[in-house]
């Protein structure tokens, strides 16, 4: 198991020990919850508020050019700094996997925005509560390490990727995560969704201007070969391309 797996491991354990106490806090103590309600946010420190600047922290990573062995390839290669050209890049080639990659994230798209209008309307006919709406983005703060070290039906279903490292989507898990509060009025929710905007917009302006950062035939390094991750569900190193 390489380094960086063990660490994402430790994360995800840290995931699910953060979905048990909110689950306790929203059975035993919904009054921590009222961070999440309009104009409750600074009126004294809460649990919630620590989970907040945690997240805020987590997309603040997404933004920042950071080395391998903290963060994977798979979220920083839109920077340039993880960026090693291929010897004779091809641009059709490139041309015809950028649309391929953008008609599966369409998909993606659209899928995720029709379950997030489903929980706008149960949330509108009162069947989810606003406490419960931050519990299921909770819930998808552990679903985001289980897409990265176990099983991901975004990848196996849809998306048709290798790995995580030359995942389309990588850098959507937040703005996917905090899709449940867009229907909630408050700064606690608007300020993480917006930060999770911003991580989206970064991703997808960079991938504009920078397609050959994205893919395998002309960034060396999301190579198997070059890998260092070695995230995979196997945990194993792929042999050379």
């Amino acid at each position: 198991m390489s380094a960086l797996r063990r660490m994402y491991m430790g994360r995800f354990v840290f995931r699910c020990a953060v979905l048990v106490l909110v689950t306790v806090l929203l059975a035993a103590w919904p009054g921590q919850f009222e961070v999440v309600q309009r104009g409750q946010f600074l009126k004294g420190p809460s649990l919630l508020h620590i989970l907040w600047l945690i997240w805020v922290c987590d997309m603040l990573m997404q933004l920042i050019p950071l080395n391998k062995t903290l963060v994977s390839l798979g979220s920083q290669k839109l920077f340039r700094r993880h960026f090693r050209q291929a010897a004779e890049p091809s641009v059709p080639q490139m041309r015809r996997a950028m649309k391929e990659m953008d008609l599966r994230a369409a998909a993606v798209f659209v899928m995720w925005t029709a379950f997030t209008s489903v929980l706008g309307l149960l949330r509108h006919l009162k069947i989810l509560s606003d406490n419960l709406l931050l519990w299921i983005s909770v819930v998808f703060y552990v679903c985001g390490l289980i897409c990265v070290l176990f099983w991901c039906p975004f990848r196996q279903l849809i998306l048709k990727n290798r790995c995580c490292t030359t995942c389309r989507i990588f850098n959507w898990d937040h703005l996917m995560m905090f899709s449940p509060l867009i229907f909630l009025n408050s700064f606690y929710a608007r300020s993480l969704v917006a930060m999770a905007a911003a991580v989206f917009l970064v991703w997808e302006i960079t991938l504009r201007r920078h397609p050959e950062r994205f893919l395998e035939c002309t960034n060396l390094a999301l190579r198997c070969g070059s890998c260092t991750d070695r995230l995979c569900s196997s945990g194993k190193k792929l042999q050379s391309d």
